[in-house]
């Protein structure tokens, strides 16, 4: 007897300016998921409920309105926990909206005010932003591109005008920076669309499939950037991660399946993502759950020995009300990606001169890599060569099955013969101003017309259980230089073993976990989640 999916407790986040739709969007979202079957709880906003109480921020003096802010977020917190505690144990689907969360109170302060504040109560930015809650919405203000729609009216606690307005956005916005599910619902559709964008949002995200119901054309869109970067101080805010992907060992006709390691100063976040093709629709499907720091060091020991482990510097940042990812790959890692810089966002722009025309200035974009075979992080993490690898992947045909390049293909083919072009090398093509190696000359065109990542794929993010362990501080110390993988790199030498494994920070923190712990290294039940309507 197959086993009952496992209820999702879903901890959204309705953030923004003043006058942006967040209470029109909670009462929206409320309707929409109670016809679903859904339990919804609303947690009110706390800084409304007490400065309804006779509190004037402006009357306070600076010390006041710091202990204030702190007070703020700890009533916050345990507002929020209540309802967390209730979500567990409804017997129901449960959807929590937060109007505003955790993070939102370092909007009002200063960076140095908030970081004392943190280490006073012993507060960190991934624990309060990252692992608190699953997904963040930022509704932009009216004040931002609808200034005709602003208002003051119908809020007793907003004295907002539009240019403190926008600032307030700004900063909002801001203070999210850096979640792995962030997303910005700006004022580019009349405000009908825009609470039909916000609903096919979360939709997605919690893996719920509306069909057309509403109308989402928004797409993952994937870009080549062109390196040196511009200085630090040429990007607005952002936040930089560290990342460290594994591939776990799976049947690739059905399923890619990785870990996700992300952090930042020793405090981490862990993903364990399963992709697979959806069997009736044609379209891949990816199924998040968060996991715990042990969890994470359980499924370790899966790694496929395949690929390498991949490490990333990612930067997260808004540009133009635009929610962007820029990935710089790292040593150690194979040689077809160094200096690879790759920039993620969504958009449901189909004319590609206008969409080209509207991402960052100050990056440099050689061109659209969307669904391009030869930028899949699978593929780029395998330790054999392309052109002899069975593992190379290539898209989905139509009848769903897995497409990779097999050993019989001559790599002399011309493009257009079965559809195989040379990967390594084969015209000495720069990638990222980047030459010398075999590996780095693999070509940006398509494999047999197909692509690698389905920009139509849907994400299932499944939490089935909270973050509670600490995370004790574990670092990756990349300290080979002259190394990558394990091997010498010269410019002339480009061979690598099988078993050589670069993840050996990963390793390192395996094995002090297994000495520190007497108990069974089992492999953790991963629940999969599949929602239809």
């Amino acid at each position: 007897m197959a086993n009952p999916p496992q209820k999702i407790v879903y901890k959204l986040v309705l953030t923004g300016g003043p006058c942006g739709g967040k209470t029109t969007g909670q009462s929206r979202l409320s309707t929409f998921f109670e016809n679903l079957g859904w339990k919804v709880f609303r947690v009110p906003e706390t800084a409304t409920v007490l400065l309804s109480g006779g509190i004037k921020f402006a009357d306070l003096t600076p010390e006041e309105a710091i202990k204030f802010q702190e007070n703020l977020l700890k009533t916050m917190i345990q507002i929020e926990n209540s309802f967390f505690e209730l979500g567990r144990s409804c017997q129901r689907n449960c959807l929590i909206i937060c109007d505003r969360g955790a993070m939102d109170a370092s909007a009002f302060i200063s960076k140095e005010k908030w970081v004392a504040m943190c280490q006073a109560n012993n507060w960190n930015s991934v624990e309060l932003r990252d692992n608190r809650y699953n997904h963040i919405v930022h509704m932009v203000s009216a004040a931002n591109g609808a200034e005709d729609f602003y208002s003051l009216e119908d809020h007793a606690c907003r004295s907002e005008g539009v240019e403190l307005a926008r600032e307030l956005d700004y900063n909002a916005a801001a203070a999210w920076i850096g979640h792995p599910y962030f997303d910005v619902i700006d004022n580019s559709t009349d405000f009908d669309k825009k609470m039909n964008r916000l609903i096919a949002c979360v939709c997605q995200k919690i893996g719920i499939e509306t069909g057309d119901r509403l109308n989402v054309n928004s797409k993952k869109r994937k870009f080549l950037v062109k390196t040196p970067l511009v200085v630090d101080s040429e990007f607005p805010a952002f936040q930089d991660f560290d990342v460290v992907h594994n591939y776990l060992q799976s049947d690739l006709r059905k399923a890619q399946v990785r870990l996700r390691k992300r952090g930042q100063k020793g405090h981490w976040s862990y993903i364990h993502t399963l992709r697979k093709f959806h069997p009736t629709n044609g379209q891949s499907v990816e199924v998040r759950t968060q996991l715990t720091h042990r969890d994470y060091l359980n499924l370790l020991p899966q790694r496929d020995d395949a690929h390498f482990t991949i490490f990333k510097k990612r930067r997260c940042f808004i540009y133009n009300n635009q929610y962007y990812q820029l990935d710089m790959y790292r040593q150690p890692t194979h040689p077809r990606c160094r200096g690879l810089v790759l920039l993620e966002t969504y958009s449901a722009a189909y004319d590609q001169t206008a969409l080209i025309a509207s991402l960052p200035k100050f990056l440099t974009i050689e061109k659209e890599v969307t669904g391009d075979p030869a930028y899949s992080m699978y593929n780029l993490s395998l330790k054999e060569d392309w052109k002899t690898s069975k593992r190379y992947y290539t898209g989905k045909d139509r009848h769903g099955q897995s497409k990779t390049l097999m050993n019989d293909h001559k790599d002399d083919k011309p493009n257009g013969t079965n559809g195989v072009v040379k990967m390594n090398g084969h015209s000495g093509e720069k990638v990222n101003g980047q030459s010398g190696d075999e590996m780095n000359g693999y070509t940006a065109e398509k494999m047999n017309g197909h692509a690698t990542e389905n920009p139509d794929a849907y994400v299932t993010e499944t939490i089935n259980r909270q973050v509670s362990d600490k995370v004790n501080g574990c670092t990756e110390k990349l300290t080979c230089p002259d190394k990558t993988n394990g091997h010498i790199v010269n410019g002339n030498s480009t061979k690598y073993q099988a078993n050589a494994v670069n993840g050996s920070a990963d390793d390192t923190e395996l094995e002090n976990y297994k000495k520190s712990q007497k108990m069974d290294l089992g492999t953790p039940k991963i629940t999969k989640v599949a929602v239809k309507i």
